[in-house]
């Protein structure tokens, strides 16, 4: 009989698929290994620190950068380095500076062009496979 080891995987992965900044955890999470149920269960049922970590910060790149509407390389470019809570995040929203209004609209202008090519290649799909093959009719 085979018992089933549950996989583990380092605080840092851990805190990535959780959305929060490794450093802002508590220690007792910072410094052990988190397995894949310990994992479910943070996610399915959060404790109260990981409730108010996520609802009030402070973010990783990549939840500041989403929250903005932006790339994590329009954060760079725009100079935020450091992680953001939320009320910083949305003083920024409130009284965007201009960096921020011109990478917001980089970002829609990029996910513009991916739905555009996304609906191209749907409609080149649809043709073929329609059996309209494209060749000259003579």
């Amino acid at each position: 009989m085979r018992v089933s080891q549950s996989q583990s995987m380092k605080p840092e992965t851990a805190a990535k698929k959780l959305g929060i900044l490794l450093e802002s955890a508590p220690e007792d999470f910072r410094e052990g290994v988190v397995t894949r149920d310990e994992l479910n269960a943070l996610l399915a049922d959060p404790p109260e620190w990981l409730q108010v970590l996520r609802r009030e910060g402070p973010h990783p790149r990549t939840v500041v950068a989403a929250k903005l509407g932006i790339s994590n390389s329009g954060l760079a470019r725009g100079g935020i380095t450091e992680p953001l809570t939320t009320a910083e995040i949305k003083a920024l929203l409130v009284a965007p500076p201009q960096w921020l209004v011109q990478e917001r609209a980089t970002q829609a202008a990029v996910r513009a062009e991916k739905i555009r090519v996304a609906e191209r290649d749907a409609e080149r799909t649809a043709r073929q496979a329609g059996g309209g093959g494209g060749g000259a009719g003579v």
